[in-house]
């Protein structure tokens, strides 16, 4: 019964919600075809990040023939389109392009088998392992049926085009160069993410602290190297690389508030050659995610002074080296513009259909349109076949995340119901006619 009433409800959310909500929306079942295409198209043809050339053609074309002002190659291949419908506010609506070096093993019929060079000069694969590509088509059928609708709203519309989303520093490099000076401003900027954890048909609201802030750690241990039959000669890196990897875990255990979030993972560790040689350095990578700047600072100066603390009890003559990279801010909803988007959705999708879900670790370079002062919210749009979720609850069988090779969203309810969403918050936040 549980999975009839979830499955119920994704279906009536994504078929009765154009026709409830404004009649901005009446066309998406006509449209939604070539947003499909669409979709497949830039599904099977990804592009990395700081690479997305060709994506962001296809993006400007489609706003210019729907009568936008396109700006195109901004910060690289990014897409600026603005339309005008006289005095009101602006309002972004932000898409992001770039794929993953990821091989898709989702046996879809129009899978990626894409392979290019990335910036070392490595072969890898290239799959849009994290929804981007369900993102832009809905962004397109955003603007086609808003264009459509003139009358039904006024102010501007300003749809951006982002690249390099994954390596955290699209949106800094866009605002750094210029967009909100060049352009303009906006009122409210708005962005939404695919959900391999909520049915499609569904959205989910975070109000305040949704992403967390990302860091990149690498660490290099220094020790003397030498005979593994003789370690009493040397300084050991790798034993005191294994005393910072436990070390570090005390930080979130022993120094962070317990309602603070707070992770620090050691991804990568590396160090020696063969099994009786002892080397002379050893090297590690962490990510450290966070929601305050507050506990953000603790944990990077206490990685620092364990690391370097560790090091000098095993009598290394040299410091580690600490290295901080990648930094990523968190994403903070704006509570008031939070509250009255879930409103909003509730209207239009039902209670049932739209509701508070809680932060995630992750993070979203969106954090940097509302550090730049635009009351700002990113939202989830469910996209799971509602049938595998309950199935996969019900075995206790977990099922793909965002950036696994098998993430597959459930394709058209999770675009219609990201159209959906996007046009009616555009709604409620533009002027009325």
């Amino acid at each position: 019964m549980r999975f009839l009433a979830i499955l119920a409800a994704a279906f009536l959310a994504v078929s009765t919600s154009a026709s409830a909500a404004d009649p901005a929306l009446a066309p998406l079942d006509s449209i939604y075809p070539d947003l499909e295409k669409l979709s497949i198209d830039i599904h099977q043809n990804p592009e990395l990040s700081q690479r997305e050339e060709k994506t962001a053609a296809k993006l400007a074309e489609r706003l210019r023939a729907l009568g936008f002002q396109v700006t195109d190659h901004v910060s690289g291949f990014g897409v600026l389109g603005i339309l005008e419908n006289g005095q009101g506010p602006t309002v972004m609506l932000r898409a992001d392009l770039d794929a993953l070096p990821v091989e898709e093993k989702t046996g879809l019929p129009y899978a990626s088998h894409v392979t290019t060079r990335d910036d070392s000069g490595a072969t890898v694969p290239v799959a849009h392992a994290c929804g981007h590509d369900i993102h832009m088509a809905a962004w397109v059928g955003t603007a086609t049926l808003l264009s459509r609708a003139k009358d039904r709203w006024r102010g501007t519309l300003m749809m951006i085009g982002q690249p390099d989303e994954e390596k955290g520093s699209g949106a800094r490099r866009m605002l750094e160069e210029g967009l909100f000076k060049k352009f303009r401003k906006p009122d409210y900027a708005i962005a939404i993410h695919d959900s391999a954890e909520l049915p499609a048909g569904t959205i989910g609201v975070t109000p305040g602290y949704a992403f967390a802030n990302v860091d990149s750690i690498d660490i290099t241990i220094y020790g003397r190297g030498g005979h593994g039959a003789n370690p009493f000669k040397t300084i050991d890196p790798i034993v005191i690389a294994a005393r910072t990897v436990v070390a570090l875990q005390t930080i979130v255990s022993r120094e962070i508030n317990p309602q603070d979030p707070a992770v620090v993972t050691v991804g990568s560790i590396h160090g020696g050659t063969k099994h009786n040689i002892i080397p002379d350095e050893v090297k590690l990578q962490l990510t450290v995610r966070s929601y305050s700047e507050e506990v953000r600072k603790h944990l990077l100066d206490a990685i620092a002074r364990i690391a370097k603390a560790e090091a000098a009890a095993a009598g290394a003559t040299t410091e580690p080296l600490v290295k901080v990279s990648a930094g990523g801010p968190a994403v903070y909803n704006d509570p008031a513009l939070s509250r009255r988007l879930l409103e909003t959705f509730q209207r239009v999708f039902g209670p049932a259909n739209a509701t508070e879900v809680r932060p995630v670790m992750v993070s979203e370079d969106f954090a940097e349109y509302g550090r730049a002062g635009v009351p700002s919210v990113q939202f989830w749009v469910g996209a799971v076949n509602p049938r595998k979720l309950e199935q996969a609850k019900a075995a206790g069988t977990p099922l793909p995340s965002l950036h696994s090779s098998e993430w597959a969203p459930d394709r058209e309810p999770a675009i219609k119901t990201a159209v959906t969403a996007e046009v009616s918050a555009a709604l409620e936040l533009l002027g009325k006619r």
